[in-house]
């Protein structure tokens, strides 16, 4: 018997929506492109990240729902952001950009549903 093929091809998480329309609304603003949508699910995608929107929410649940980035610079991704208005548009947060003891440097993100992203690059070990 030849040996099983257990190469995973990808893996999504399901993030939650409060309003739908909105998270999508949002994510398109952000830079991720909809790649397909129906009334419960909508894939985004980003370069070779990807995420499945869900036409679902539970309040504890989006509070306890984190989602971590990482990008090539995250400052140019903090100036982009802050650039698009997002919290006037969609209700979000942003914080501010700082060199973490993981040997990262992100910053978090607050989506309109309270999903918490983290947008992150590696930096040296100080």
């Amino acid at each position: 018997m030849p040996p099983l093929n257990l190469s995973p091809v990808e893996i999504k998480a399901f993030v939650p929506a409060r309003g739908f329309e909105l998270s999508k609304q949002f994510y398109l603003a952000i830079g991720f492109s909809l790649a397909s949508s129906s009334e419960d699910i909508a894939y985004f995608h980003i370069g070779e990240c990807s995420f499945l929107l869900q036409n679902f929410f539970v309040a504890e649940h989006a509070r306890n729902c984190a989602m971590h980035l990482l990008v090539q610079n995250v400052d140019h991704w903090h100036e982009h952001l802050l650039s698009l208005n997002l919290a006037e548009r969609f209700g979000a947060e942003i914080g501010e950009p700082a060199n973490r003891p993981w040997a990262m440097r992100d910053f978090t993100l607050l989506d309109p549903s309270g999903v918490l992203w983290r947008i992150a690059q590696n930096i040296p070990r100080g």
